[in-house]
């Protein structure tokens, strides 16, 4: 079996990989991956010239990134990869060309605290910049899930998420003077979940 692509690109999300295969983010040189984890998806950009951070809560997430970081990347400072809220971010504005959310904002306690993640993020983004998000949506499941308030939702997955639909995101793009350079996607899982790509550029 050829395992090429996996030593490539390793267990990235498959919608970032699929920016980086239409070389959206060729420009970019600066990158934050929100929520990063163990590094899923900066495993392709430790390797590629890419000036990579990343944020996590979780400090054993933070240490494994920073391991993967020392072999992908050794000449990297390990300090690039913090323990650090979404909604508190320990940078400058403007710092980013490209920042990554992939699975942070459905949780979101309530609607202010995904206001203050979304914005916090949006504030470390450079003009021109992009910010690629997967997060839980009601888009395609609005029957099947059971409001708890404050904007989160009982799941028939059993999971409770922050959820977002189509009228809010694309109130946002326009608050945040952002473009959509993908139209929105949403995936449903057989009705168990659905999970929403949102791609905006900072103008």
């Amino acid at each position: 079996m050829d395992n090429r692509l996996q030593y490539q690109f390793g267990n990235i999300d498959i919608y970032l990989f699929d920016q980086l295969l239409k070389g959206t983010y060729a420009g970019c040189h600066k990158v934050l991956d929100v929520g990063c984890g163990g590094g899923r998806n900066v495993f392709y950009l430790l390797q590629n010239e890419f000036e990579v951070h990343g944020i996590d809560p979780n400090p054993e997430a933070i240490d494994a990134v920073r391991g993967l970081a020392a072999q992908l990347a050794p000449q990297a400072p390990a300090d690039r990869f913090k323990v650090a809220y979404a909604e508190d971010l320990p940078y400058p504005d403007a710092s980013f060309d490209l920042v990554i959310s992939s699975a942070v904002l459905h949780f979101a306690k309530g609607h202010d605290h995904f206001d203050a993640m979304l914005r916090s993020m949006w504030r470390v983004l450079k003009r021109g910049g992009f910010f690629f998000a997967r997060l839980a949506s009601s888009m395609g499941i609005e029957p099947l899930i059971e409001h708890l308030g404050h904007g989160r939702y009982l799941l028939p997955d059993g999971s409770e998420r922050y959820l977002v639909d189509q009228d809010m995101l694309l109130q946002y793009t326009l608050e945040l003077g952002a473009y959509l350079h993908e139209p929105i996607k949403t995936t449903n899982v057989q009705n168990l979940r659905c999970m929403t790509t949102w791609c905006m550029q900072k103008l």
